[in-house]
């Protein structure tokens, strides 16, 4: 089952998505709904580190109050945008 979604967001987001959309040859409703599906699903299995990112790990220090979710959000919204 599906249902119809209001949403309120920025006319140039919309329009940087629009054409993202068409670029990949998806509906922005399926780029959301894949998107939300991915924020919701819950992991099943632990995440195994290769020896190389266990190698890499500690190398940067960041502010605990670092917000990677945040950071990536920006960087992506600046890149399709």
């Amino acid at each position: 089952m599906t249902t119809k979604l209001t949403l309120t967001i920025d006319d140039s987001v919309i329009n940087a998505a629009k054409k993202y959309a068409r670029k990949k040859g998806n509906s922005l409703s399926d780029i959301v709904e894949n998107y939300l599906k991915s924020i919701t699903t819950v992991e099943e299995a632990p995440v195994t580190l290769s020896p190389k990112v266990k190698k890499l790990m500690g190398v940067i220090k960041l502010p605990d109050d670092f917000d990677y979710k945040k950071e990536l959000g920006n960087a992506l919204s600046k890149k399709y945008s």
